[in-house]
């Protein structure tokens, strides 16, 4: 009888969100798409400071990709 209340523990407390979810979350959120009910699992199971972090990382990417096309193309 003690399997039950610890099943229905696990179910209740969300999950750790990986960094792979960070990730994939600031993707779809650069696109602009993502489904209300995977938007509500990412507020429950994401940190702020990870979101914010991999932000950042990501439009620092972003800027690093557009200077070099820029240069790609300057110079062809």
């Amino acid at each position: 009888m003690k399997a039950a209340p610890e099943r229905k523990r696990a179910e209740e407390a969300p999950a750790k969100g990986s960094l792979w979810r960070t990730v994939s979350a600031v993707a779809w959120g650069f696109f602009g798409v993502r489904k209300n009910s995977e938007y509500q699992k990412d507020i429950a199971r994401l940190s702020p400071l990870h979101i914010i972090a991999v932000g950042f990382v990501a439009v620092l990417v972003f800027i690093g990709v557009l200077v070099a096309l820029v240069k790609l193309a300057v110079a062809g």
